[in-house]
């Protein structure tokens, strides 16, 4: 099988890229702009363009199909060529599909969870020696990529709304047609492409349509949104809703109850507990018992840049998690609010993505940072002007975030500062939380 990328330095095509070569395929790709972690994960891998650019050259008629990077323009030379010859030309959910059409397919979908949910199916799937495949949107702990691809008869797939590729403008999880699935929530996001929410949550009701009725949803019953579609498609097929477990919280450590005693975990917050409740769900349909879950799960540590852990010492504590839609941003703080009631809680935001950086959306922030001591809230005019929006104001930032003594920064050295002044200035021990899909403009972290 010979395939070539177009924009292959993404996040997922790049790992999608070296998965395929392992499988014995013959992979090519091009990319304008690569950058690490992709550029050493593909030069490791030999995948790694000699130089950068579009070469329609490297499309040939022998090509077996072409995949296609979100990254990558309608014109894009080799994408025309591509046309010109006839090739096929698949999104990467497409050719996801394509090869699973064999395989039992497990989705995670929703506004949030989604990368916690997946790697919790997977590591607790390892731990009892099942054979999968699985795409999963972040680096897990004891997986060697985040998409692996061989002849297992299960996949388990972090399922995305945002569209595909630039010809195919349906969302991703439209072409997984899955026979598990979870939702998780549904708050509004990706405001560039659905401009309202009505808009974004039709999304998820066009997912279940494409169900057959011997697939299985796990919803959230505690999401409205999630709980109108579970009940709309009861009759349609099998929909099994989950909640909140019962947990504790005793010497910093989340305590579940289950049917065995109580059990100990090293993730927490009540989003967290939801997301391994449907996780739980999953891993019965595929055969694992709840004895077997539970002791699995003690073991899970997160995802990278999951609430993740990146300092410590005594009297001061600093997570890093990629919070940035509201509904995130607010499961995050108040996760952290519980679970570190002692501490004086710093909590830092960056506003990275389109939707955060889209003044019509900023009033989505209500409220959100409420669950800390002392927040900031951090944008960049490079972020900005990159996404080809307008300048935003610092003053109107605070106003939609409706909380007085709440900290705005277009500067990383500013804030730099207010944290450590912020960290110094607490006579309590301290929780210090970073919270962005992007990195502060490469703000330091080791406060």
């Amino acid at each position: 099988m010979r395939l070539h990328f177009i924009a292959v330095g993404g996040a997922i095509m790049h790992q999608l890229a070296i998965a395929l070569q392992r499988k014995g395929y013959h992979i090519t790709g091009s990319d304008d702009e690569i950058t690490d972690p992709a550029k050493s994960n593909l030069a490791e891998a030999g995948l790694l363009p000699e130089v950068p650019g579009w070469f329609p050259e490297k499309i040939t008629g022998d090509l077996d199909g072409i995949i296609l990077g979100m990254h990558a323009k309608a014109d894009n030379p080799e994408l025309v060529r591509a046309g010109e010859l006839g090739l096929k030309i698949y999104s990467f959910p497409e050719y996801i599909y394509e090869v699973s059409k064999n395989k039992k397919r497990v989705v995670v979908a929703g506004s949030h969870g989604k990368t916690t949910t997946t790697s919790m199916i997977m590591h607790v799937l390892k731990e009892s020696g099942l054979a999968f495949d699985y795409l999963v949107g972040a680096r897990v702990a004891g997986f060697e990529q985040s998409v692996k691809i061989t002849d297992a008869p299960v996949i388990i797939l972090e399922g995305d709304e945002y569209p595909a590729s630039v010809i195919e403008k349906r969302p991703k999880i439209h072409f997984y047609r899955p026979h598990i699935s979870v939702l998780t929530g549904i708050a509004w996001d990706h405001v560039n492409v659905f401009p309202t929410f009505s808009n974004y949550r039709e999304q998820f009701d066009i997912y279940l349509r494409t169900f057959t009725e011997d697939s299985v949803l796990i919803y959230n019953r505690e999401d409205a949104e999630v709980r109108f579609l579970g009940e709309k498609f009861s009759n349609v097929f099998r929909t099994v809703p989950y909640q909140t477990p019962d947990f504790i919280i005793a010497d910093n450590t989340v305590v579940v109850s289950t049917p065995y005693g109580e059990q100990p975990l090293q993730i927490f917050g009540s989003h967290n507990m939801q997301n391994m409740e449907a996780a739980r769900m999953v891993c019965n349909e595929l055969g694992i018992d709840d004895l077997k879950f539970y002791k699995s799960i003690a073991t899970f540590q997160g995802a990278a840049r999951r609430f993740e852990k990146i300092s410590e010492r005594e009297g001061f504590t600093a997570y890093r998690d990629f919070a940035h839609a509201p509904s995130k941003l607010k499961a995050t703080l108040k996760g952290a609010r519980n679970q570190f009631a002692e501490h004086y809680l710093v909590a830092c935001f960056e506003l990275h993505t389109y939707s955060s950086l889209n003044a019509d959306f900023l009033k989505e922030y209500e409220g959100a940072m409420e669950h800390c001591d002392a927040g900031a809230v951090f944008f960049s005019t490079h972020a900005l002007n990159l996404k080809g929006l307008p300048p935003l104001s610092k003053e109107d930032v605070k106003r939609h975030f409706k909380r007085d003594d709440l900290v705005v920064f277009d500067k990383k050295e500013e804030l730099e500062e207010w944290i450590q002044d912020a960290v110094a200035g607490s006579d309590r021990p301290v929780c210090l939380l970073l919270m962005s899909s992007g990195t502060f403009d490469g703000m330091r972290t080791d406060f």
